[in-house]
């Protein structure tokens, strides 16, 4: 253990002084990364302390391409969708799947239930029959104990939906659960219903220990754990598109009857090849999470339901799918996905309210739409690339640039680079070899 890199009290530190613990003890350079730490805060000295506030230990600020996707057409409404991500292509690609599908109904989407979950789990030692005569007891009472938690919530209309007893005896010995189901409106809600758990949790064992109805051996309970579940397969939401064969047109020197079918197969592979589904549903992510960061949404909660949803059939597959039938082309996609338009980062993080006043102030509901619909059109550039020219062509074109900022290339020579490249190949050694051609010359 090198002790000279270990410290106490690092959070204690001011954030100059957290810099300069680590510039001494990790750089070659430390002037050098400290200034250009520095560099990347804010001028603004407010929003700066608001981003500092978001997390813990930070010393800068980590800046990522705020993009746009125009075009967008959902149930006939027109988006701009803003999207955070480093990856070159993927706006590109949203965009050019966006405008294609704005002269054939753009996309058609609806949310099936805004239902979020959480437990309460817990050991008892005596009979399942005996536990559930008890829990009908003692659940009125829980929800009593939980009415003050819920008042606001309940005002805008949402609140505890459920509340039921599941059994995990048969797997776990002893195991039981507070099931609860809630509607949390626009807020993601996860503050709330981790409140309302605790209070469930609370009640349960004052219960079990006051209850005269409970003999002495009936009384020992022992609570684990009180926490929402990322996985809401009720909190659902599906997004579609859809054309007649031929008004798909041709495509890349492909007819539209060839190019369906081959789109068709390329889905079917999905739900066949647990390999291939996982890189098909991480191109979906790719437009699901860059729009779940740019509103200040938790893109992690949001990928974990999605992959729990991708293996409910006990086979990791395809999230989309797609049907030829009576000559009508249509492409769906059908995931769970708990988002919030209210409390979060959504009103702090000053970007993330920006994309949601660009986006006019959606509700939870038509942001679930919109942020599917950005994953929907995501999914048919990605297909529509791999069954016609392959996708390197165009994501190595748009991933030119980036080869260019690697080699210190100079707006000369970008310039050059970008049209002699324009019918050839990309790759870092095709590229090196160019500037080094034109340097001689």
């Amino acid at each position: 253990m090198d002790k000279h890199k270990t410290i106490t009290g690092f959070s204690k530190l001011s954030k100059l002084g957290k810099i300069k613990w680590l510039v001494e003890n990790f750089f070659k350079d430390p002037e050098i990364v400290m200034h250009e730490l520095k560099s990347y805060w804010l001028a603004d000295v407010h929003q700066q302390e608001v981003l500092d506030g978001i997390s813990e230990n930070t010393i800068s600020n980590y800046p990522l391409p705020f993009g746009i996707v125009p075009n967008f057409v959902l149930n006939g409404k027109t988006y701009a969708v803003p999207m955070v991500i480093e990856e070159s292509s993927v706006v590109a690609a949203a965009s050019n799947a966006a405008k294609f599908w704005m002269t054939r109904g753009g996309i058609h989407a609806e949310v099936l239930n805004n239902i979020k979950i959480g437990h309460v789990h817990f050991y008892w030692g005596g009979s399942p029959a005996r536990l559930q005569s008890i829990f009908e007891i003692v659940k009125p009472i829980l929800v009593k104990a939980s009415e003050p938690l819920m008042a606001g919530m309940v005002d805008r209309g949402g609140g505890l939906r459920s509340l039921a007893l599941k059994n995990f005896t048969d797997e776990e010995p002893g195991l039981y659960q507070l099931f609860a189901e809630f509607d949390t409106k626009d807020s993601m809600g996860a503050n709330f219903i981790n409140s309302v758990l605790e209070q469930f949790s609370s009640s349960l064992q004052d219960f079990f220990k006051s209850s005269d109805l409970l003999s002495e051996a009936e009384r020992e309970i022992e609570v684990i754990m009180s926490i929402l579940s990322n996985y809401t397969p009720d909190c659902l939401v599906r997004v579609k598109v859809q054309s007649p064969v031929e008004d798909l047109g041709e495509i890349n020197g492909m007819s539209p009857l060839t190019f369906a079918e081959r789109f068709y197969h390329a889905i079917r592979i999905a739900h066949v090849d647990t390999f291939r589904a996982t890189t098909h549903n991480k191109g979906i992510f790719n437009g699901i999470d860059a729009v779940a960061l740019a509103t200040g949404n938790d893109f992690r909660s949001i990928e974990a339901c999605g992959h729990t949803h991708a293996a409910r059939n006990g086979k990791y597959q395809s999230l989309s799918n797609c049907t030829i039938d009576n000559n009508l082309f249509k492409f769906w996609l059908e995931i769970p996905m708990a988002v919030g338009t209210v409390g979060g980062l959504t009103k702090v993080h000053p970007i993330a309210k920006r994309s949601l006043e660009l986006l006019e102030n959606p509700s939870a509901e038509e942001l679930m739409m919109i942020i599917a619909g950005t994953g929907l059109l995501q999914n048919f550039a990605a297909i529509k690339s791999l069954v016609t020219t392959g996708i390197q062509q165009g994501h190595m074109k748009m991933h030119l640039i980036n080869i260019l900022n690697q080699l210190n290339a100079t707006g000369y020579q970008k310039q050059a680079a970008a049209k002699y490249f324009e019918d050839k190949t990309v790759s870092m050694t095709a590229v090196k070899n160019y500037l080094d051609s034109i340097s001689k010359s």
